[in-house]
């Protein structure tokens, strides 16, 4: 729950908690504390317990965890019957990008090989619109 406090903002808490409650009132904060968090475990584990009952045999493996959609692709992902991870094995990416940059450097070196000395026009010519031309009419613009 707490995973990314450190030691020395636990020992800030710490401090600051015995100034606010004082030292003498600090042990029965805590108890009450811990006793709240464990009626709240407890009720949503009777919860839990509630709605698998409710669901019916079918949903006996249901998990409330599934929920999350990370854990549900995860677990979609690696299920054997869709065949992903084949798929996922077969495809070797640095092997795939080796096969593009071959074909891009043979390209490059064919093209200037080429009698047009290796220039292609890149820019885009504008048409000019005949007298008779309307623009593009947008319904939804208007």
């Amino acid at each position: 729950m707490f995973n990314d406090i450190g030691p020395l903002e636990l020992v800030t808490l710490i401090v600051l908690a015995v100034l606010v409650f004082g030292p003498d009132k600090l042990p029965k904060v805590i108890q009450d504390v811990t006793r709240t968090i464990r009626k709240i475990r407890e009720f949503s584990e009777s919860a839990k317990s509630d709605i698998r009952e409710e669901l019916g045999p079918e949903f006996k493996d249901f998990e409330f965890e599934d929920l999350n959609p990370k854990t549900f692709i995860r677990k979609q992902l690696d299920n054997e019957d869709l065949g992903l991870k084949e798929i996922r094995n077969g495809f070797d990416l640095k092997k795939e990008m080796a096969e593009v940059t071959d074909a891009v450097h043979s390209r490059d070196s064919d093209a200037s090989a080429g009698s047009s000395g290796g220039r292609i026009d890149m820019t885009k010519k504008p048409e000019t619109p005949g007298p008779d031309d309307r623009p593009p009419f947008d319904a939804d613009a208007t």
